[in-house]
């Protein structure tokens, strides 16, 4: 599929240590595709990896990274994701490298792959999600997209969580009439994530619960048709018994099930049971970034569903933050952050008038309209009279709001006394 003269890619990325993938999508209601690495084929799978030939600054990316080490052409890195993390310089035949800058590097190339719908300079809009979003896995992807220089400032990252939430509110209604589950199967571990309502609420508010069991190691992709049946009893046996656990007492309309670890071959029972009353069954492994895509899509332009949803997970905000100020004369409400936004992008700044004013007040006010609460912003020493206040909000964690009030004076009439007062506040 070829862009139009004016059209933009919309790009989910998903960014994983073993392998990442890119979907893409040429308009907020376009469909999403998944750049494949054979043509015709469902090949989403990049290598997370570089390998640098032997004795020349010559690198290569993905698939041609590991072909080139095992043909003993060069030398392959692999865990760039969990390099860059850990932040210590990487040896490579005597030279040291920057793991963020050899991530930046294979993120740069792989978005190569992009030729295949358009160029580098149509990407209008970009989705990172990654398995979680800590403080540390936020300044390696701010130090990514800085080494990059995108011709786009609409850049935005997310966690695996919320791209399986936009993901879901793009599909068919009777598909989450109740609740879903996503398992995805990775080495020897099952990432469970339930996503479920409050319909008491407007909006509608959902959650997911994300837990984590033990499960055997899936077979590799070649040893997959030389499985005994033995093998294959086990596999089932485990996860018919880790989905028995998951879907009791819970109504369930759509069920996924991602990740390279799953295999017709062997889920003969499992599936048959989870296929069971009236639940829909869904095998891929390009969800995620399916869902980043469509969260900017969202982001872009909301859908009904976008509108009448809200979702609460562990990097939103769960409250409405403002204040009541007069506005001409009359009692108004001044909203400074909205619940739902992700805390590492809730940042506000305003200005207003005080008078004779020893504090100011916040109003926190739970999604959920209960323990609504006032907090106290004391202003010591604040010269007496009018004064104008440059006020900055803005998350240092998930419930960690920071305030800065700067005194800025009045006019000709009183100079800025320089004064700064900084507050942290507990939000939960």
């Amino acid at each position: 599929m070829g862009l139009l003269k004016n059209e933009k890619l919309i790009v989910g990325y998903d960014l994983g240590n073993e392998n990442s993938q890119i979907s893409y999508a040429v308009s907020a209601e376009g469909e999403v595709e998944t750049l494949s690495l054979v043509a015709g084929q469902q090949i989403y799978n990049i290598p997370t990896a570089l390998c640098k030939r032997k004795g020349v600054n010559q690198w290569f990316y993905g698939k041609e990274a590991v072909r080139h080490a095992k043909e003993q052409q060069g030398i392959l890195v692999t865990d760039l994701l969990k390099l860059a993390l850990d932040g210590e310089p990487i040896l490579i035949e005597e030279n040291r490298y920057d793991p963020v800058a050899l991530l930046t590097l294979f993120f740069k190339r792989s978005l190569g792959l992009l030729s295949q719908v358009g160029t580098s300079e149509k990407l209008g809009a970009l989705m990172i999600t990654c398995e979680q979003l800590s403080p540390r896995m936020l300044e390696v992807l701010n130090e990514v997209i800085d080494g990059l220089k995108l011709k786009t400032s609409r850049i935005c990252f997310q966690s695996h969580t919320e791209s399986f939430y936009d993901y879901m509110i793009r599909q068919p209604r009777d598909l989450w009439t109740a609740q879903s589950v996503l398992f995805d199967y990775r080495q020897d571990a099952m990432k469970i994530y339930v996503m479920d309502y409050n319909k008491r609420t407007t909006p509608v508010v959902v959650y997911i619960e994300e837990s984590r069991a033990e499960m055997p190691a899936p077979p590799e992709e070649g040893e997959k048709d030389s499985l005994t049946e033995a093998q294959k009893q086990y596999l089932d046996g485990a996860l018919l018994k880790l989905a028995e656990s998951v879907c009791s007492g819970r109504m369930i309309s759509s069920v996924f099930l991602i990740g390279d670890g799953f295999s017709e071959e062997w889920m003969a029972d499992s599936l048959r049971f989870l296929c069971s009353r009236g639940r829909r069954v869904f095998r891929g492994n390009n969800l995620f970034g399916k869902g980043a895509c469509h969260g900017m899509q969202e982001r872009i332009q909301a859908t009904e569903a976008g509108k009448t949803f809200i979702f609460l997970g562990k990097d939103k905000l769960k409250a409405n933050i403002g204040m009541d100020i007069l506005r001409q004369g009359e009692d108004s409400y001044l909203a400074i952050l909205d619940a739902g936004i992700n805390w590492y992008e809730a940042a506000y700044v305003t200005e207003f008038y005080v008078q004779d004013a020893g504090s100011i007040y916040l109003k926190i006010t739970p999604l959920t309209g209960q323990d609504v609460r006032t907090e106290e912003i004391v202003l010591e020493n604040l010269p007496a009279g009018i004064s104008r206040l440059r006020a900055r909000f803005y998350l240092s964690a998930e419930n960690r709001l920071e305030t800065e009030i700067e005194d800025l004076g009045f006019g000709t009439f009183r100079r800025p006394s320089g004064r700064m007062w900084q507050s942290t506040i507990e939000l939960y």
